[in-house]
């Protein structure tokens, strides 16, 4: 069997990848735990050691205001682990799936953003997750870097489990509503991953054919809401017998440390049109996250 190393085994993406992933070899699961991926020698030796066919890197500095007190951290987590992972997997012949993020674009397009437009972050998390995008591009190993928004699933630290926290704590939540993305269940991204790698390694797919969809592409939940959007729905479906005052505020009511994105949406388009995935509505998806929590 072919074997497969997923990073950030224990996050809420890299748990989920570690289920979708199973039906298409064997997969090795390793977190900081296992792997300190600030540690370059120690990366390359288990790489080499391993010999995967197979490498998918969700592990990543997230901590996005943090970041801007610990960049070369940051740095050393999002862009040069992925860079020395990229370049092992060119060594190997294998393919790399990376995951970067919105943060990348500076939020400014009316429209959704596609591949082809000009990043412009505007923090150290989007520069460090650019720089990783770069690195794995310019290794020249065949690679998937699926950029994302607003990630959440039942399991970790996200958005949604910290709204029902809030939700059962206070009679009114103040959540930001001029900030506009898609937002997206773990458990839907990990299965994208591993319907992309099923038909990479398909018999039937000229490899020739398979290496040219190398490359950069959007992957979210379908549709677009704001954080106020997303808390209200949060609550309505998780929390239906709390009577909780949702309150729109603006960006400049709750400053953060990074700058955030007012236009986080990512068109899925160039996906659909090479793999033929199309996405769920977030609404839907949120039901299934909330519907799988509650078992």
């Amino acid at each position: 069997m072919r074997k497969i190393l997923v990073t950030g085994a224990r996050g809420q993406v890299g748990w989920e990848l570690l289920r979708t992933l199973a039906p298409l070899g064997e997969v090795v699961g390793v977190d900081m735990a296992d792997l300190d991926l600030c540690d370059a020698e120690a990366v390359r030796a288990y790489v080499r050691a391993l010999q995967p066919a197979i490498i998918v890197n969700p592990a990543a500095y997230t901590a996005v205001d943090k970041a801007e007190a610990e960049p070369d951290l940051a740095l050393q987590v999002n862009a040069i682990a992925p860079g020395i992972l990229a370049a092992e997997a060119k060594r190997l012949g294998a393919w790399l799936v990376h995951y970067s993020t919105d943060y990348v674009f500076d939020g400014t397009k009316p429209g959704p953003y596609d591949e082809d437009d000009l990043p412009n972050p505007q923090s150290v998390y989007g520069k460090t997750k650019l720089a990783g995008e770069i690195a794995v591009r310019e290794s020249g190993c065949k690679h998937l870097i699926l950029r994302t928004s607003w990630v959440y699933g039942a399991r970790g630290h996200n958005f949604m489990l910290t709204m029902l926290r809030l939700g059962q704590e206070r009679e009114e939540l103040r959540v930001v509503a001029d900030q506009i993305g898609a937002p997206t269940w773990c458990r839907n991204l990990a299965e994208a991953t591993a319907q992309l790698l099923t038909q990479l390694h398909s018999p039937l797919l000229d490899p020739a054919h398979a290496a040219s969809l190398s490359g950069l592409y959007h992957l979210t939940d379908g549709g677009e809401t704001s954080w106020f959007g997303f808390a209200a729905e949060i609550i309505r479906q998780g929390l239906p017998e709390r009577a909780v005052k949702m309150i729109p505020i603006d960006t400049g009511q709750y400053p953060l440390a990074a700058p955030r994105p007012a236009n986080s949406r990512l068109s899925n388009q160039k996906l659909q049109q090479h793999f033929g995935l199309s996405s769920p509505a977030w609404q839907t998806a949120l039901a299934c996250c909330l519907a799988d929590r509650a078992r």
